[in-house]
């Protein structure tokens, strides 16, 4: 056998191993993944939507904006909805981590104005700390979660707002606390969405 003929049947060999690869990672196994997914996972699998007689009103996994007084307030979001749209032309939503340091004075500047935005907003909390997450944006910009202590401290305005006892707003709260993964990872943290869909009704 003469060297042509080896360099021919080793190019062949691999071009039937690519082939082969190519079916098993790329369509073998993702189809299981997929499937694996949609038989044990089904909500998480589909984006945890959350859905009112049959309409989608959000995810789980990403933050709303809510600025008014009866509803639980999240994180900061950097939010953009005037930059992308959707194949269909509809605006598309964007969001993105402060790209500002910690020890900046425009940082600082910023993160002042927050405080006192807060504060002002709920003055049966005064002179208490304001919770470091109402004040800060999270890595992706789109967190749907707060700490206890943040949704706690926000419990008087909303029942102020809603005509809603604090210990009612606080059982809806408790509904919607999340503990830790595996109970060891990470900390408790309260879904703001599902919070305020269940305080508008939507969500039991």
């Amino acid at each position: 056998m003469n060297t042509k003929t080896k360099t021919g049947g080793v190019i062949v060999r691999a071009m039937w191993l690519l082939v082969l690869m190519s079916l098993i990672t790329g369509l073998i196994y993702t189809m299981a993944v997929m499937g694996l997914g949609q038989l044990l996972f089904p909500s998480q699998a589909n984006g945890s939507l959350l859905s009112q007689n049959g309409k989608v009103v959000g995810s789980a996994l990403l933050g709303q904006q809510f600025t008014d007084n009866g509803h639980l307030w999240g994180r900061v979001m950097q939010y953009d909805v005037g930059t992308f749209t959707d194949e269909n032309g509809a605006p598309a939503a964007y969001a993105w981590p402060s790209n500002l340091s910690p020890a900046s004075p425009a940082y600082e500047a910023l993160v002042a104005e927050r405080v006192e935005k807060l504060r002002a907003s709920n003055p049966d909390r005064a002179g208490e700390p304001v919770p470091v997450d109402l004040v800060t944006c999270s890595g992706s910009g789109l967190d749907p979660h707060i700490s206890p202590a943040a949704a706690e401290y926000q419990v008087p305005r909303i029942a102020k707002a809603t005509g809603k006892s604090e210990d009612e707003i606080r059982e809806t709260i408790r509904q919607y606390t999340e503990g830790r993964l595996l109970g060891v990872f990470g900390e408790p943290r309260v879904n703001v969405l599902k919070v305020n869909l269940a305080l508008d009704g939507m969500l039991s």
